[in-house]
């Protein structure tokens, strides 16, 4: 398990027994699945969606009798993520994730497939196990066509260059924010927050979401001197992320952008890289970081309705730091 939440003791018990969780459920008769699925567990996750539960839940209870029920929550939306990876991996026939090679490009597609359905069947095995008359059982099924409607509206969107910022919004509100929308919601209504402070919890979870999405687009143009494969996949396949979004937004940009983007598959890498540069050159990758500060603002600002303690404190310090990501 990824260690950069282990500076945080007050839920670094709490997400080894996540782990431990995953670990024991991830066990199955089939070799190569096992293995893949070992693989993907041990990759160098953040388990940064099992932490939001867990330090949201902690605003409002340190009773340890709901531990369980709790981890298994947290250990639900982790395999739920996870499986989304992986079937987005075979999707994109992308070579890596993670900075490993991925589970599709390593043991095929067949046991890809095979090992995101697993994930699937787990993250119901929990949630059925920690919650099992709740109304939360529909919630958690809304978060899952969420997340399909954002990735069927991405795939909707290729090529698209008219596709507007409200289009990449409503995408991202599904495929990347349903998730930390659910794990701080869930985190305020299973440790007894009241509805009012369980909405604030979701809202908080959502601008979040969208944040570390927009972070990630700009990732792809900020994070390193050389071209990342992020960008060329994305370009290729046609998708357009927020900083691409904005330069066709902007007419010097759209007059250099948009003529390359227009040869849709027949895209070289030659011609990424200067759309790459041209988005970076016309402003697009700034904007882009102005609008994502505020979504991170306001995720603030929803998080200063819910109680005031150390696990808040965390959560603001968290949500500060997402905007000086690197990785």
């Amino acid at each position: 398990m990824n260690n950069n939440w282990q500076t945080y003791p007050l839920i670094s018990t709490q997400l080894k027994a996540v782990n431990q969780c995953i670990q024991e459920r991830i066990d199955c008769q089939n070799a190569d699945l096992h293995t893949a699925l070992v693989t993907m567990a041990n990759n160098g996750g953040k388990y940064l969606r099992p932490a939001l539960l867990l330090l949201v839940s902690r605003m409002f209870t340190t009773d340890s009798q709901d531990d369980e029920r709790l981890v298994k929550l947290a250990a639900s939306i982790e395999v739920l993520h996870m499986a989304t990876l992986i079937h987005d991996d075979i999707i994109d026939d992308s070579p890596e994730r993670r900075g490993a090679v991925s589970i599709q490009a390593r043991f095929g597609k067949d046991t890809a497939v095979y090992a995101g359905d697993l994930l699937f069947t787990i993250f119901f095995d929990l949630l059925l196990e920690a919650i099992p008359s709740s109304a939360y059982l529909r919630v958690n099924a809304q978060a899952m066509r969420q997340i399909l409607d954002g990735e069927l509206g991405q795939m909707g969107q290729r090529f698209n260059l008219q596709q507007t910022l409200a289009d990449y919004l409503a995408n991202v509100k599904g495929k990347t924010a349903a998730l930390f929308k659910l794990a701080a919601q869930e985190g305020a209504h299973f440790a007894g927050g009241t509805a009012d402070q369980v909405a604030s919890a979701a809202a908080f979870g959502q601008q979040l979401g969208i944040a570390f999405q927009m972070l990630d687009d700009i990732l792809d143009y900020t994070g390193g001197k050389e071209l990342n494969k992020p960008v060329l996949e994305d370009l290729a396949t046609g998708v357009y992320s927020l900083p691409v979004l904005l330069a066709l937004q902007d007419p010097a940009s759209a007059a250099q952008v948009k003529p390359l983007l227009a040869k849709g598959r027949q895209l070289t890498a030659t011609d990424i890289q200067r759309v790459q540069q041209y988005v970076i050159a016309g402003g697009a990758v700034k904007k882009s970081r102005q609008l994502a500060s505020q979504f991170t603002q306001g995720a603030l600002t929803d998080l200063t309705k819910l109680p005031a303690t150390k696990a808040r404190r965390l959560l603001q310090h968290m949500t500060s730091q997402l905007l000086k990501r690197t990785n």
